[in-house]
């Protein structure tokens, strides 16, 4: 099963609402054509990229993580690249480096797969950790720099990240630098029973699929102004108040001795702005005029599952990130 071909639309940009909840519907039918399932790994990239944040998948082989991505560059007529990480890989294999032209007797420079809209970071952990730093600089600042200049890329960029969670021979661990600059950590589940037997059904058809854009880039960059006019959040605002607290929760300094044996480093304030940022996001997409405290509770999951560095006490005790997650949105009160 292959995609055919890839309609592009003729669309003009409406500034409403309704126009944008169409627009998210579409995008979820399209992907739908190819990929069985996973409706929550494929409502938190969209989310990732109203919200304009990277993404680490963790997940096992062949449950469409890589296809997934590409199917969502398709629908958006955006540029795909795909990074196969291996112990041998250099920096200069992600971000380009500086060569010799023997014809024009000048230096030039060759870009690297990071110049693009959508990177495929796959099995990110198998490359050590000079290498996965190279993304560093791109992921945060949106620029590479090689040799003595500075090249930004493109507006929309986001590196979407697989790991698998088993496999530990040949892997290297990321650094909490790295990984904090991922807004969600997205868990790729095994598929049910009737979704793979969906699966298996597609792929014995063999059919080619016909791929519709949905949005363009220029109109998905407008889209996440939109979002952000139509649900402000301010400094006073209740929620912000509410999303600051939980994230100063997960420190252990800051929960009276609750979390000292189980967590050794919390989230950073960047994760403040994501849990914010992702909420708000979630809310307008579900149809609602005002960001809740429920909405929080869903993002805060992906948010911080991979921002909350556990002791050995809490891996020995069976402990999970999402379970310290459960208590502090039990602990946490809604009001000051």
């Amino acid at each position: 099963m292959g995609v055919n071909k890839i309609v592009k639309p003729q669309l003009k940009m409406k500034d409403n609402s309704t126009f944008i909840k169409e627009k998210i519907e579409k995008i979820k039918r399209e992907v739908g054509k190819v990929i069985v399932g996973q409706e929550e790994m494929i409502e938190g990239i969209i989310i990732a990229l109203l919200s304009d944040g990277h993404i680490l998948l963790e997940g096992y082989p062949g449950l469409g993580k890589t296809v997934t991505v590409k199917t969502i560059a398709c629908i958006l007529d955006a540029k795909f690249q795909r990074v196969q990480f291996t112990p041998d890989l250099i920096p200069g294999d992600i971000t380009g480096f500086e060569m010799w032209d023997p014809e024009s007797r000048k230096s030039r420079i060759q870009k690297g797969p990071v110049f693009t809209n959508l990177l495929l970071a796959d099995e990110i952990n198998r490359a050590p950790a000079k290498v996965q730093s190279a993304l560093l600089e791109a992921m945060q600042e949106k620029q590479v720099t090689i040799g003595r200049e500075t090249y930004h890329l493109e507006r929309l960029f986001l590196v979407l990240a697989t790991q698998n969670p088993i496999e530990i021979s040949g892997t290297y661990l990321l650094p909490e630098a790295e990984i904090d600059r991922f807004m969600f950590k997205l868990k790729v589940c095994y598929p049910s029973y009737g979704d793979e037997r969906e699966i298996t059904e597609r792929q014995i058809r063999d059919e080619e699929i016909d791929l519709n854009v949905v949005l363009s880039q220029k109109e998905l960059l407008s889209l996440r102004h939109t979002i952000a006019e139509w649900l402000p959040l301010h400094e006073e605002s209740a929620i912000v108040k509410y999303t600051t607290r939980l994230v100063r929760a997960t420190r252990p300094e800051e929960s009276n001795g609750e979390l000292r044996n189980l967590v050794m480093y919390g989230a950073s304030p960047r994760a403040s702005i994501a849990l914010a940022k992702a909420s708000r996001v979630y809310a307008f997409i579900h149809g609602e005029d005002m960001v809740l405290p429920d909405h929080v509770h869903k993002m805060a999951y992906p948010v911080l599952r991979h921002r909350i560095i556990l002791t050995h006490e809490a891996e020995s005790q069976g402990i999970d990130s999402d379970a310290i997650i459960d208590k502090i949105l039990h602990r946490v009160p809604l009001l000051e």
